[in-house]
């Protein structure tokens, strides 16, 4: 069956999120960025990271999975999710091209 590639936005619970979490949330966040890391080196994210939309910022992430109930599965399952901080959104799409590229690790 060939993978299909999906677009996750995680949407936080307010416009200001990214600069008043509180100690829960940042938790929370951690935990998310655990999760996201984890499908990473499994090959289940191809990319992922913050959106500094000057109306407030959310996250996204490019999936490749066989089917849209994988994906659902992958957003539902997030700690973000789980604990009903944040909503997500998914939509199919289609990458034409992309080129490698890794961050560096925060000091």
């Amino acid at each position: 069956m060939t993978k299909q590639q999906f677009f996750f936005r995680l949407i936080p619970p307010r416009p200001t999120f990214a600069e008043d979490m509180d100690d829960d949330e940042q938790e929370l966040m951690r935990q998310h960025i655990t999760y996201m890391g984890e499908y990473f080196e499994a090959g289940t994210v191809l990319a992922y990271g913050p959106v500094q939309d000057p109306d407030g910022w959310f996250g996204i992430a490019l999936l490749e999975v066989l089917h849209h109930d994988e994906a659902v599965q992958f957003a539902e399952n997030d700690p973000t999710v789980l604990a009903g901080l944040n909503s997500y959104s998914i939509a199919p799409m289609h990458i034409a091209a992309a080129r490698g590229f890794r961050a560096e690790p925060s000091a």
